[in-house]
């Protein structure tokens, strides 16, 4: 497996927030310890036709030139362009390791799944899943399914995928928390709404009802929103999955035929680290 990282995500922080650089900083160390065999890949920078696919010009030229927070949960940081480019650029290179037929992981901040076409929100300044798929789409899948199981909604993907018959989009996330979206399913994208406090085992089976039918999409390329905020003792949502319901994930995606791209979004907890080896350990057994 390649994991697209570059040491510049941890670069940028605001004291107090939650999508924090140690996310990060702490999973480095411990997958290289624990997985010496895996590739580590410097992922380049999105250039602006990729970002168009998903996003406005006005967008990316406000991303560019804004200097003050786009929202209580999105601040503004020095050069948050540059990282979000860097983020939705190992997006694309890791759907296109995962269409030659290699597995790849991306390890980078910012997220991306709140960000919608026209507006930088939930921490997310570009879609990375979004243009990622867009991409790939460009570059030889016919068909791209994207499975999101990160705790919050992924908004900002449904609106941009919305209604593209290339797409399958499913989002398995608490309902109702932030941002508020989700609680219905239409064309293309198929949500799964659980309330907070839902117990594990009925978590697992919707999760995994979701993949099925992403599967029977019969897609060319299947790209993951992997969120780690579904745990039981992360600070922002009321879910209830362990460290062996990330296990799981992984292995269902062991299981699969379709080449698989993962991309790192939510997960606030201390343990995120310990979560993320656990997915990856068992997807790549």
């Amino acid at each position: 497996m390649t994991i697209f990282y570059d040491p510049c995500c941890l670069e940028y922080s605001s004291p107090g927030h939650p999508e924090r650089p140690e996310r990060i900083a702490g999973t480095v160390p411990l997958l290289k310890d624990r997985h010496p065999e895996w590739e580590w890949q410097r992922p380049r920078a999105t250039t602006d036709d990729e970002l168009l696919r998903a996003h406005s010009r006005e967008h990316i030229e406000r991303v560019a030139k804004r200097r003050e927070d786009f929202d209580l949960d999105t601040p503004y940081y020095p050069s948050i362009e540059a990282y979000a480019r860097q983020s939705a650029g190992a997006a694309i290179e890791a759907a296109h390791m995962a269409l030659r037929g290699e597995a790849a992981f991306s390890l980078m901040r910012p997220p991306g799944h709140h960000a919608t076409r026209d507006r930088a929100m939930g921490f997310c300044y570009f879609n990375n899943i979004a243009i990622g798929a867009l991409d790939a789409l460009e570059n030889g899948a016919e068909r791209v399914a994207i499975w999101d199981f990160d705790g919050h909604h992924g908004n900002g993907t449904e609106a941009i995928v919305a209604h593209n018959s290339r797409i399958q989009f499913a989002s398995v996330h608490q309902y109702p928390a932030y941002p508020g979206t989700g609680a219905k399913s239409f064309a293309n994208v198929d949500n799964y709404p659980i309330a907070p406090f839902t117990p594990r085992i009925d978590h697992l089976n919707i999760a995994k009802q979701a993949l099925e039918k992403l599967i029977a999409f019969k897609p060319d390329l299947l790209l993951v929103s992997a969120g780690f905020d579904a745990y039981a003792r992360d600070p922002l949502l009321q879910m209830t999955l362990e460290r062996d319901d990330f296990a799981k994930f992984g292995e269902w995606l062991n299981k699969i035929d379709s080449p698989v791209a993962v991309f790192l979004e939510g997960g606030y907890s201390d343990e995120v680290p310990e979560l993320i080896d656990a997915f990856l350990t068992v997807w790549q057994s």
